[in-house]
Formats: structure tokens, sequence, C-alpha cells
């Protein structure tokens, strides 16, 4: 048992799993604020490259979603 699961009583690969997909939906949703701006302003290239972005976390998140449900329901890790 490693000192952050002893803390938390989570493992450290379902805690950074989390994390991953908290600080990935973070940023999506972050970007939103990004992108309409950026077309306030009328910068389409820079609204782009936001929505670009936050498709990225998007995707992001959506592993991490799915690494965790498959780890949470087998209990066992994919190496």
């Amino acid at each position: 048992m490693t000192s952050g699961e002893r803390i938390t009583g989570v493992r450290d690969e379902h805690y950074n799993l989390v994390s991953v997909l908290y600080h990935a939906l973070q940023g999506a949703e972050t970007y939103e604020q990004y992108i309409n701006d950026a077309e306030r302003a009328g910068d389409r290239d820079l609204a782009q490259f936001f929505r670009d972005v936050q498709e990225e976390e998007r995707q992001r998140a959506q592993r991490a979603k799915e690494l965790l449900k498959q780890r949470m329901t087998s209990g066992t890790r994919s190496m």
C-alpha cells in the first residue's frame, strides 16, 4: 500500500484517473469561455483553436472514464 493509498483509502491509479477526468472536464468547460471571448473579438482562428483543444479534453475525459470503469468493475489492471 502506498502512502497516498493509506491517506485516501483509494488506490493511487484510481485517484490519478479521477484527477485526470476532473481536470479534463474542467478544462473543456473553461475553453468554452475562451471560445466565446475569441468569437466576440472576431478571431475565428483563435476560436477554432480553442474548439480543437476543448475536443481533445473531452476525448481525454472519455478515455479516463473508460479506464476507470474497467478498473472499478474488474478489480484488475491492464498492462
